[in-house]
Order: structure tokens, then sequence, then C-alpha cells
């Protein structure tokens, strides 16, 4: 291919992508539609144009990379947007509760239906499909919730950043425990790996924070990130689980009156560290974007639309999206108890999704992502006849849900605003057209007295 058309290509993706984000505030529909859309069309269009896109095993491998640049940016910008403030200390445990719930409940009842519906699917092959596609897309969600109410969008924004974090932390386990004896030994790594990823972690984030304020050099926030993935890359190595210390570092540095306390409190130069998380904020922002634009174009490119009329496909992910509903709603009547509309259709699958399903070892990599000169099947956990079309189905539906569920309560909001404000006229009236008259005699008390319950009936 050209180089200079390649550019124009890269651009252009991005610049559409930005246009995208626009269009979805004011429409409710979803960017990733479009994102996917786009790469559909590309695909589509690549062979007119001379383009050919080969899924062989070298551009996997780097998409393989990609993803996990992607991984440390998502949890990176949702740990930089997680506040831990006393007063929010009820809505985190609730979003925290029935992110945890639901992502464990979906992922164990999907399980069980894939195991059903394809033969050669293990329990815990099963377990590893079902974990991506239980966990909801706070890369969607954030941007589309601006019309909700503060606490609802607040607990949107807390669950969705809890169900990235702890699905990305769930499928790794499974991974890395893929080959254990038992169940004992499974908890004994699974503790052991917890306890010196948070030494690591604590220490690690610590000193970032305090360096972050010692470099005078204009340019650091690369060095930063840079650092960061160096420690996820050595802690991935040592079968570690690495994401913990992106998180850590994002939760210190954006609550560091919480952590820097004490003797440790003239560490923290608010005065310094103030516009540098500003800037480091904003570059996290703008290169997980970046990251999200060319993972739901690259997924548009590689599926085939044939696949959503295939009925096999629709049965599979129809079953597999009512669970998903299923376990939401109890889930949030068992916590949240009340007023659980319309968080209970916001619930939309994107980025993390696709990221994971794309991270499953395929035999060409072992249980703890280390590249192999061969295939070796016993590294193989793919279940045959799993078509991409299935996420592309549950991404596309439980978008349009949401879709349509934000644009039902922003209507029915417009509702309650025209009926006061109708009210509110009819008040201004009946007040201006009482002060010209004389006093009301008694009948004429006694319909007033009655209009106001027949108004407040109408209103609501």
């Amino acid at each position: 291919m050209n180089t200079y058309l390649f550019i124009i290509g890269v651009s252009l993706v991005i610049i559409l992508s930005f246009f995208f984000n626009i269009l979805a505030k004011r429409t409710n529909i979803p960017s990733v539609l479009m994102l996917i859309a786009l790469g559909i069309g590309i695909q589509y269009l690549a062979p007119h144009i001379g383009l050919e896109f080969e899924e062989d095993h070298y551009l996997m491998n780097q998409l393989k990379i990609l993803g996990n640049i992607g991984l440390i940016l998502i949890v990176l910008e949702a740990a930089l947007d997680l506040e831990l403030k006393k007063e929010k200390i009820g809505i985190i445990l609730k979003s925290f509760s029935v992110a945890l719930l639901a992502l464990v409940g979906s992922s164990f009842l999907i399980a069980m239906l894939i195991s059903l519906f394809f033969a050669d699917a293990s329990f815990i092959k099963a377990l590893i499909y079902a974990v991506p596609l239980s966990i909801m897309s706070s890369a969607i969600i954030i941007p589309s919730i601006g019309s909700l109410e503060k606490d609802k969008k607040e607990f949107l924004i807390y669950e969705s950043t809890f169900s990235d974090i702890l699905g990305i932390m769930f499928f790794y386990f499974l991974i890395q425990n893929a080959d254990a004896e038992s169940a004992g030994s499974v908890l004994i790594n699974i503790g052991k790996n917890i306890g010196i990823t948070l030494i690591i972690s604590i220490v690690a984030s610590y000193a970032l924070v305090v360096l972050f304020q010692k470099i005078t050099s204009p340019v650091k926030l690369f060095l930063i990130i840079a650092v960061l993935m160096c420690l996820y890359a050595i802690g991935k190595s040592f079968h570690l689980s690495a994401l913990i210390i992106i998180l850590m570092f994002g939760l210190v540095l954006n609550n560091t009156g919480l952590f820097f306390r004490g003797p440790m409190k003239k560490l923290n130069n608010k005065a310094v560290l103030k516009p540098i998380f500003h800037d480091f904020h904003v570059l996290t922002l703008e290169s997980a974007f970046v990251t999200r634009t060319f993972f739901f174009v690259l997924f548009g490119i590689t599926i085939h639309l044939t696949s959503l009329i295939d009925l096999r496909i629709a049965i599979v992910s129809s079953v597999i999206i009512a669970c998903l509903y299923l376990v939401r709603w109890i889930s949030l009547l068992a916590i949240v108890q009340k007023a659980i509309t319309p968080q209970l259709y916001i619930a939309p699958r994107g980025l993390i999704t696709i990221l994971l399903f794309y991270a499953i070892p395929d035999g060409w990599m072992n249980f703890h992502g280390e590249m192999l000169d061969k295939y070796n099947s016993s590294y193989d956990m793919t279940i045959l006849n799993f078509e991409s079309g299935i996420l592309l189905f549950t991404i596309l539906i439980t978008s349009l849900v949401m879709m349509v569920s934000l644009v039902v309560n922003r209507g029915g909001k417009m509702k309650d605003v025209l009926k006061m404000s109708v009210a509110a006229e009819e008040m201004a009236d009946k007040t201006s057209f009482d002060g010209d008259e004389p006093e009301p005699t008694e009948p004429e008390s006694a319909e007033s007295n009655e209009s106001p319950n027949e108004n407040s009936g109408q209103i609501q």
C-alpha cells in the first residue's frame, strides 16, 4: 500500500471517530455502532481500492500487543475517574456489589449455556468465553449518560468502571489458572498472586507519584506511561496480576489527599501535582480514544455480515442477552432495590469484550501470554464454531437497548417538564384572575379545593 494513502486512511478514521462522538451525544446512538459500521464498510470497500486484509498469526500477534496496551490505558483511565470520598462510600459499595454480582452471575450462567450449545466446550473454556460477554463497557456508558439524574449517572459510572476492572482481572485469573490441578491450588495461587502484586503496586504507586512531582522536565507524561507499561510487562512475565499495579497507581494519583497522610503528607505537593494530573488524565483519555477507535474499526473489518442472519448465532446471542438482563435485574433488585430504571437497560458490551475475546489462548501462546514457537493444543482454549458474530450481535443489541432506554428516559423527563410548565401557567392565570374578582362564595371555595387535586393527578 502507498505510504501516504495509509497515513490519509488512518487520519480519516480518527477524524470520523471524533465526529461520531459528537453525533453520539446528540442522538444517543452509541459511537461504537458507527465505528463497527465504518469497519464493515472498509471491509467491503477494500477489494475495490486494492486493499487486502489477511488473517495470519503475525497480524493477530500485533493485535494482541495493541490489545495489552489498550487494557493498560482503559484500566488507567477508569482508575483516574474513581474518587474515593467519604460521602460516596454508599454509592461506591452499592455499585461495586452490583458489578461483582452481575459479573459472576452472568459469567457462570452464560458458561452453562455455552457448554450446552457447543459440544467441544469444557466448562472452563465456556467460562473463559463467558467473562468477556459479562463485562459492561464504561467506554460506551460514560459518554452516553449525560442526561440522567446525578445519582443514577454516578452509580453507572462507578458500576461500569468496576465491571471493566473486575472483569479483566477475573478473565486473566481464569487464563493463568486454566491448568491448575485442584480448586485448592487455584485459591493458593490467587492469594499469593494478589498479595505479591499488592505490595509491588503500593510501593510503585507511591514512588511514581513522588517522582512525578520531582521531574522538572516538561517531557514526563509519556515517561510515566512507559514506566507503567514496563511494570505491567515485568509483572506479567512473573505471572502476577499486573493490572492491579495500573489500578493502584491511578487510584493513588487521583486521591493523593487520602493516601498521603500523617508523615507522608509533606510528600504531596498539590500545587505541583494538580496541573500534572490534569495533563496526564487528558493524555490517557486521548490515547484510550485512539485505541478504542481502531479496535472497533478492526472488529468491524473482521465481521462477516452473513453471521447476523445465521439462525444459530441469532438464537445463541438472544439467549445470552436474555441471561445478561435477567442477572442484572436480580442484582439491581437485590442491592439497589428501587428506581432501577433506566439503569437496568444501560448495560452495553463493547471494547473490553472484543479485547478479551482476542486474548483467549489459541495454542500459539501459553496461559501466561508467552508466545510459542509452534502450535500446542494443550494451550488452545478456543471453542470451535464460536463465531465472532455472537459478539457483534450482543454488542449491537445491548447498545440499541441502551439507546432506546435513554431516548425514552429523556422523553419522559421532557413530558414532566412540559406538564409542570402547563400547570405553572394555569396557576399563574388563575392567581391573576382571582386578583381581579371579589372573594369567592362558599360553593366556589369548595370547587377550588378540589381543583388542585385534579391538577396534581394530571401532573402525576
